[in-house]
């Protein structure tokens, strides 16, 4: 065999004796953490989008059905008050003019029969403005629901679409699990994040209410949609935890940032919601001394984390 040949041979079993990874190295768990982040800032703000033109449905579906009921007895109450006004007019129609005369001459007084007439058309008034009424009202109920079932009809339809998109979501999801599971094993979720203290500072309250109910979910997993008591996504925690002080949340992180009142980062204090990201698609709660506690994302549980981790924006306070 020629040198050159020997030399091709030796280099041939030597690539051989190589590693695979030798010229493709396996990505860190650091590179597979931040590629987990990188992936799931695009598919937040989807999901949040869903939670609230879900939610939004589901009010206008209660309030469409709310005004039904409304409806429903005045459409009686307008009905009866039309036979009613039908029976006065029959009755005088069936009567006719002879029995008119004939009311007068049996009576022997034009008086008595110009009561009579009297006491008719009244009645037939008192009707008429009875049945006004609650005709006006009913139309003014059936009204507000034709716009409300149309809003309902486009919700329904956003709904659906975003139904669809959960598919893809999902699917999304599931291929970033399977690479977290890469990186840190089947048998690990990420495991919560514990810096000091939760809350760090102490607060009465409904404030102090809202930040121990947080911190008690601490370990919890992560699933987009929820809102608990056993799973949460951001804005379903944070919705969760100051329902439990008696203070209603919008389950969409972007509408809660417009459910408080402004606080700065130099006064903000525990229970106050800090939000993330130009489009406000992420949401935590602040316990002080910088942390909060948050649901990040699927792999990861309900923790504790530093808020500088992420871009904020700025603190709201529920009241």
């Amino acid at each position: 065999m020629s040198l050159r040949g020997l030399v091709l041979l030796a280099t041939a079993v030597f690539a051989g004796l190589l590693p695979a990874t030798a010229a493709h190295a396996a990505p860190t768990v650091d590179e597979i953490e931040k590629q987990i982040d990188t992936q799931w800032e695009q598919l937040e703000p989807v999901i949040e989008q869903y939670n609230k033109v879900h939610n939004q449905l589901k009010a206008n579906q209660k309030k469409a059905a709310e005004l039904e009921k409304k409806i429903q007895p005045l459409s009686l109450q307008a009905d009866l008050a039309m036979l009613r006004i039908g029976s006065i007019a029959s009755r005088y129609y069936m009567t006719g003019p002879g029995s008119d005369l004939n009311a007068l001459l049996t009576s022997g007084s034009t008086t008595t029969f110009v009561d009579q007439l009297t006491i008719l058309d009244r009645l037939a008034a008192q009707e008429h403005a009875q049945v006004a009424d609650v005709m006006e009202a009913r139309d003014k109920y059936a009204s507000e629901k034709e716009k409300l079932d149309a809003l309902i009809e486009q919700q329904k339809q956003q709904d659906t679409e975003l139904a669809a998109r959960k598919k893809k979501i999902d699917g999304e999801i599931g291929r970033l699990q399977d690479l977290r599971e890469s990186a840190y094993g089947s048998s690990s979720s990420g495991g919560a994040l514990r810096i000091g203290p939760c809350p760090a500072e102490y607060i009465g309250g409904k404030a102090g209410t809202a930040v121990k109910t947080a911190c008690a979910q601490i370990g919890k997993p992560y699933v987009w949609g929820a809102d608990g008591p056993g799973s949460f996504d951001c804005s379903g925690l944070t919705q969760f935890a100051w329902g439990k002080a008696g203070v209603g949340l919008s389950h969409h992180a972007a509408t809660q940032w417009k459910e408080g009142a402004v606080v700065s980062r130099a006064n903000a204090r525990p229970g106050d919601l800090v939000f993330f990201y130009s489009d406000l698609h992420h949401v935590g709660m602040y316990v002080g001394d910088g942390i909060m506690v948050h649901a990040p994302r699927t792999g990861k549980p309900v923790q504790m984390a530093r808020i500088d981790t992420m871009p904020v924006v700025g603190f709201r306070r529920p009241s």
